[in-house]
């Protein structure tokens, strides 16, 4: 090739190359349609799994927990976690759930332990989350399973023995039956199906008809 012509060549690579970068009908990084990198995956792939899947390396215990609760959950969720004003209650309220006001709490509701390492992470403190460092999430997750008395306060929770920690409502799940929820181990119904539904109770009752004054029944 001679040089003239590799200088063409190269004049017309680096010109199509200038266009092409500059296209404006090409996604620009971070807008819709364009090319997600594996980093920005990473930053969003913060789930944990039921067995453990998605745990970071860490560990923390309850003594270790007290403060980093105090510090950041305790103004919402009372130094007991007996929940303050209308925030939610995080401990006690086992052997509730079949009454007329079930109090729902990790240790009388949720079945696996490592779903509180991952909401904590993801959701946690209001209005701050992912703030904390996978240590202060590990405590906090000891602290909050020991206010439930499912761990002792020396128990050392990390990535190994967090799926292992038994949950008192672990085996307190059913499968749906209704016939347009797809579980496990049946197809959803597809025809034929029932086409009057009657409700038959409720999940809660809920008392807010006055007892005098023209109230109904």
């Amino acid at each position: 090739m001679s040089k003239s012509l590799k200088i063409l060549t190269l004049g017309l690579l680096a010109t199509g190359g200038a266009a092409f970068a500059a296209d404006p009908n090409l996604p620009k990084p971070g807008e819709i349609g364009s090319a997600v990198t594996p980093q920005e995956i990473a930053r969003w792939d913060i789930d944990v799994r039921p067995d453990g899947l998605g745990l970071p390396p860490g560990q923390g215990t309850a003594e270790e927990g007290e403060q980093v609760w105090m510090d950041n959950c305790a103004a919402c969720h009372g130094e007991f976690g007996e929940g303050v004003d209308r925030w939610p209650v995080l401990m006690g309220g086992v052997d509730s759930l079949s009454s007329d006001s079930p109090v729902k709490t990790p240790g009388s509701y949720w079945p696996y332990a490592t779903t509180i390492y991952d909401y904590v992470y993801r959701a946690m403190p209001f209005g701050n989350a992912q703030s904390l460092t996978p240590d202060e999430v590990y405590a906090l997750t000891a602290y909050i399973l020991n206010m439930d008395e499912v761990v002792p306060s020396d128990f050392v929770v990390n990535a190994e023995t967090l799926p292992k920690v038994e949950m008192p409502n672990r085996d307190g799940f059913i499968d749906d039956p209704r016939p347009d929820v797809k579980v496990a181990s049946q197809e959803p119904c597809m025809k034929d199906c029932v086409k009057e539904v009657k409700i038959t109770g409720h999940a809660r009752k809920i008392d807010v008809t006055p007892e005098e004054g023209g109230g109904v029944e």
